[in-house]
């Protein structure tokens, strides 16, 4: 398992894996209309992140297994779509990090893949200064960020061309995070 940047070059095909990602495994907690929603509207490549290189690819067996990040920035979720972006960035002495946009490949769900990326991201964040992470959660994500230490602050509805979907924030310190080390098998490359 290799843990890399993104290149912009391969945001056509990370929006594929995105798509693809929210269609399979969205499926019983989201319908296929809100999940099409929100790949029109929301979910997607942030390329502002894949140039601050804080969004990152996992290759596995030669392919790109999945994708997501961490970032200073003020926006807390959406891709270069997503309409209700924030601009600048955050004073990590003042705010939490971002954990951005994480979608895993279908045919490579529940290898690890996103405990990996969860555990660079966040060691990343933690060596940029921050203390604390935040994100919002797709509801397939939930289980998977509460599982790893993050607690759910309530429920977001949004509403796209008519559609309600909903989302869950979530934070976490990521004192925590300094203890671990990555697994073995696992290269990051920075």
């Amino acid at each position: 398992m290799i843990i890399r940047p993104a290149r912009s070059d391969e945001i056509p095909a990370l929006e594929r894996l995105i798509a693809a990602s929210a269609r399979q495994l969205s499926i019983g907690f989201y319908s296929p209309q809100e999940t099409e929603t929100a790949i029109k509207h929301v979910f997607g490549v942030d390329s502002e992140l894949v140039g601050d290189g804080t969004y990152l690819v996992v290759e596995l067996d030669g392919r790109i297994a999945g994708c997501g990040g961490w970032s200073r920035r003020a926006t807390l979720f959406g891709s270069d779509r997503f309409a209700d972006r924030q601009m600048g960035f955050v004073d990590p002495a003042k705010a939490p990090a971002k954990i951005r946009a994480f979608f895993i490949a279908p045919e490579f769900a529940r290898r690890g893949i996103g405990a990996a990326l969860l555990d660079a991201c966040e060691a990343a964040a933690l060596a940029a200064g921050f203390t604390q992470a935040e994100l919002m959660a797709t509801l397939p994500g939930v289980p998977f960020y509460a599982a790893h230490g993050y607690r759910a602050e309530g429920e977001v509805v949004q509403h796209y061309d008519g559609i309600a979907l909903r989302f869950v924030p979530m934070r976490k310190s990521l004192f925590e995070q300094a203890g671990k080390e990555a697994a073995p098998e696992t290269e990051v490359q920075t």
